[in-house]
């Protein structure tokens, strides 16, 4: 299986070098890896410039953007740039610039994939340094297949319509491949350390974005009331839940336009609420 890697990265010279060594270390290596330097202002061009000419697999190319943080559109914006770069693959993923994957980590990817033809995502975990330990980040159960480190197979990738602009993309790819047939994986034995946290940076413009992809994947205000307290509760942020809905209500009183058909958002809530229901 043909393996395709796109990685943005921008201002991740902190990050890359270990983040690299970690591709070039694997006991099956990826056919190709693509770092997309968006914008860099640090040395993230030249340490990535630095392994392609080491390693023939390993492509740089140069995007220009504006310098403005838009989370989420931002970072899809430059992986779709990277795409265009792709040769045929047979999986391809979005990972970020800042982890470090286990030596094995596409060998049991690949193994997975051709086990189990219904298999459309597939990852391993995050886990953040706390102190000496390294610890699961816990912003997501561990079933979902995590935004940094996404592997999809192209059928699945295809059939999701590739990756929503904006906050909420690695969401909403996940629920459509659930609506498309296929199945999503996560292997607890891959632990990948996520060098930096998810949301470090945040404002609240930036937290009122995810009520307004709720809107887009539409969720409803119930559901997003929902999904708001438990995110607020895994950030121990009451204001994270305020932003959320206050996001949710900008979009719906400006009809943003939705990810996702009317189907497909029907599919999504009764999804939703049967994973409710079977908690309580």
């Amino acid at each position: 299986m043909w393996i395709s890697i796109v990685i943005p990265a921008h201002n991740e010279a902190a990050y890359l070098k270990d983040c690299l060594d970690s591709f070039v270390g694997q006991t099956r290596l990826p056919d190709e890896v693509i770092v997309v330097d968006d914008n860099s202002s640090d040395a993230t061009f030249a340490i990535a410039q630095g392994f392609a000419q080491q390693f023939p697999w390993i492509k740089v190319f140069q995007r220009t953007s504006a310098d403005e943080h838009i989370p989420g559109k931002k970072v899809v914006d430059t992986f779709n740039f990277g795409l265009q770069h792709t040769a045929e693959f047979d999986l391809i993923g979005k990972f970020d610039a800042d982890i470090i994957l286990p030596p094995n980590y596409f060998e049991s990817m690949v193994n997975l994939f051709q086990a189990n033809w219904k298999l459309g995502m597939c990852s391993g975990l995050l886990f953040i340094q706390k102190d000496s330990d390294w610890v699961y980040e816990n912003i997501a159960d561990k079933t979902h297949v995590r935004g940094p480190i996404k592997l999809y197979h192209k059928a699945c990738f295809n059939k999701i319509g590739g990756l929503r602009p904006g906050v909420g993309w690695d969401t909403v790819d996940t629920l459509l491949a659930k609506y498309h047939g296929f199945e999503t994986q996560t292997v607890p034995d891959l632990k990948v350390k996520h060098l930096r946290p998810t949301g470090h940076g945040y404002s609240s413009k930036n937290h009122q974005a995810k009520g307004t992809a709720l809107y887009k994947m539409r969720y409803g205000i119930v559901l997003t009331k929902i999904a708001a307290l438990k995110m607020a509760w895994q950030a121990k942020s009451p204001s994270l839940y305020i932003q959320t809905i206050l996001g949710f209500l900008k979009a719906y009183f400006q009809q943003k336009p939705f990810y996702i058909s009317k189907a497909e958002g029907k599919f999504i809530r009764k999804y939703r609420w049967r994973g409710i229901w079977s908690k309580i």
